[in-house]
């Protein structure tokens, strides 16, 4: 898409704190986060939204979700069992479908949110 902002990040045409990449996803800071850690995974390949994904795609959503949690762990927001057996820490994924979903940028992403209470 020639007017995807998130496109044009995958192809590094507009720069980003990249925190991840490979053949078919990318991640990188948000530019405007909402808590201490604040990520977006995208597939290279455009999707305006999640609704435009099929069942050939379960793969690529399946690799997004465990990039998640894998960057949510490296940036020290996983769910630790304390020695009182509570849990502290963790962080939210969250996907924004169509305008009265919240999505702001039509390309299919995810974000990674973490830190002490990242929801408002």
């Amino acid at each position: 898409m020639d007017n995807c902002i998130f496109c044009k990040i995958a192809a590094g045409q507009i720069p980003a704190t990249i925190v991840h990449e490979d053949e078919d996803l990318i991640a990188f800071n948000d530019i405007h986060p909402a808590a201490p850690v604040h990520m977006l995974i995208i597939p290279r390949k455009h999707f305006d939204t999640l609704s435009a994904v099929g069942a050939e795609h379960g793969e690529l959503l399946g690799r997004m979700l465990a990039l998640a949690s894998r960057l949510a762990e490296k940036a020290g927001c996983a769910p630790v069992l304390q020695p009182d057996g509570k849990l502290t820490g963790g962080y939210k994924t969250l996907v924004n479908t169509g305008p009265d979903g919240g999505q702001e940028v039509y390309h299919l992403h995810m974000h990674v949110i973490g830190g002490p209470k990242p929801w408002r």
